[in-house]
C-alpha cells in the first residue's frame, strides 16, 4: 500500500509563508544596501574624485573642507544622484505594472506611446520654442518649457491610447495595438521636426532624445520626489489585486477585483510618473523593461515584494549606468541612454532566447 499524502496543517503553512516572506525581506534589504553603496560610489567618482572621509565631513557641515569639493558634492553630484534614483524607481515601478496589467513580459513604461509623445513635446519646444497649449509665458526658461511639453504630450499620448481602448471595453490587445499606432504617429512628428530644424536645434533635440541628467537640480528633485513616491504608494495599494490578476481577468473579477477600475487608475499612475521623469531626463530605455525581470528572478512574482524590488533594481541600474556615463571617458560625458541600451540589449536578447515563463507569470 502507498502511504497516504500528509496534508500540512495551518501552522505549517503559516510557518512556510513566514519563511518565504523573510527571505524576500532579506533580498530587499540587500538591494537597499547595494543602492546605498552605489550612492556613495557615485558621490565620490568623477573628474574630481572626493574621498569617503571628506564626503562625511562635508555632510556633517565641517568647516575644514575644500569649498570646491563641497560645492561639487552638494550642488552637482547629489542632485544628479537623486535624479537617477527617482527616475530608476519610476521607470522600473511603471514597467512592472505595465507587464502585470497588459500580461505581456515585453511591456515597458513606453508601451502606450508615452516616450513618443514626450519626445514630440520636447521636440516642439526645442525646435519651435513653443507649445500647442500656450504656456510660453508661464514658464521661466526653455528647459522648463521642454519639460512641461514632454510631460503634457506624454500624458496626451496615453490618454489617446486608453480612449481608443475604452471603445473596446479596455481590451489588452487594443491597448497594445493603439499604443503602437499612437507611438508611430508621434514618432513621425519628431522626424518631421528633425527634418525642418536648424543645426543647433537638431543637436539639442538629439541630445535630449539620448537621455541624461545634465539639468538635475534641487528644484527639480523637490518637484519630482513627492510625485514619484506618491505614485509608487498608489501602485503598492493594488499589489494584492495584481497577484489575483495573474490568474486571469475572470478569476480576478470573481474574487472581487474591479479590473477595469484598477487598470484605469494604475495606468494613469504609471503614465504620470513615467512622463514626469522623462520630461526632465529625456528618453532612457530598457530600465523599465529589464529591472522588473531582474527583480522577478530574485524575488518571485508576489507584487507586494516585486514592486519595491523592481524599484530598487531600477534605481541601482540607472545610477550605476549614469556613473559609468560620466566617468568612463571623463571629462567627456556619454548620454546615459546609450549606456542603459548597451546593458539592456544583451539582457533583452537573453530573455528572448531563454523564454523562461516562470519569470513572467
Amino acid at each position: 500500500m502507498q502511504p497516504k499524502p500528509i496534508n500540512p496543517g495551518p501552522e505549517a503553512l503559516r510557518g512556510a509563508y513566514r519563511g518565504a516572506a523573510g527571505k524576500k525581506c532579506l533580498i530587499l534589504a540587500l538591494l537597499a544596501a547595494a543602492l546605498l553603496l552605489a550612492v556613495f560610489y557615485a558621490a565620490g567618482t568623477g573628474t574630481v574624485p572626493i574621498a569617503f572621509q571628506e564626503m562625511l565631513r562635508i555632510a556633517a557641515g565641517h568647516e575644514q573642507v575644500d569649498p570646491t569639493h563641497a560645492y561639487i558634492l552638494r550642488e552637482v553630484r547629489l542632485p544628479r544622484i537623486w535624479m537617477a534614483v527617482l527616475t530608476g524607481v519610476s521607470l522600473a515601478g511603471a514597467g512592472v505594472i505595465m507587464q502585470a496589467i497588459l500580461r505581456n513580459p515585453l511591456a515597458s513604461p513606453f508601451t502606450l506611446g508615452v516616450s513618443s509623445g514626450a519626445s514630440f513635446g520636447a521636440a516642439l519646444a526645442i525646435v519651435l520654442g513653443t507649445s500647442l497649449f500656450g504656456f510660453e509665458q508661464a514658464v521661466r526658461s526653455a528647459r522648463w518649457l521642454i519639460a512641461l511639453n514632454a510631460f503634457l504630450f506624454g500624458g496626451l499620448a496615453a490618454l489617446f491610447v486608453y480612449g481608443i481602448a475604452s471603445l473596446k471595453r479596455g481590451s489588452v490587445a487594443v491597448l497594445l495595438l493603439a499604443g503602437t499606432a499612437i507611438g508611430h504617429l508621434f514618432s513621425s512628428g519628431v522626424s518631421a521636426l528633425k527634418y525642418f530644424s536648424g543645426n543647433e536645434a537638431l543637436k539639442d533635440l538629439v541630445v535630449w532624445l539620448m537621455g541624461g541628467f545634465w539639468g538635475a537640480g534641487w528644484e527639480t528633485i523637490r518637484l519630482l520626489a513627492p510625485l514619484v513616491l506618491l505614485g509608487i504608494a498608489v501602485l503598492m495599494r493594488y499589489a494584492w489585486d495584481f497577484n489575483t490578476l495573474g490568474l486571469g481577468e475572470e478569476v480576478a473579477a470573481t474574487a472581487g477585483v474591479r479590473v477595469r477600475r484598477m487598470r484605469l487608475v494604475t495606468l494613469a499612475t504609471v503614465t504620470l510618473i513615467a512622463s514626469a521623469s522623462i520630461a526632465f531626463t529625456g528618453v532612457i530605455g530598457f530600465v523599465g523593461l529589464v529591472a522588473p525581470h531582474i527583480a522577478r528572478m530574485l524575488i518571485g512574482v508576489d507584487h507586494r515584494f516585486l514592486i519595491p524590488a523592481a524599484c530598487l533594481c531600477g534605481a541601482i541600474m540607472l545610477l550605476v549606468s549614469d556613473t559609468l556615463a560620466r566617468s568612463v571617458l571623463s571629462p567627456v560625458e556619454i548620454p546615459v541612454g546609450i549606456v542603459t541600451s548597451i546593458v539592456g540589449v544583451p539582457f533583452f536578447v537573453y530573455l528572448l532566447i531563454r523564454k523562461r515563463r516562470e519569470y513572467w507569470s
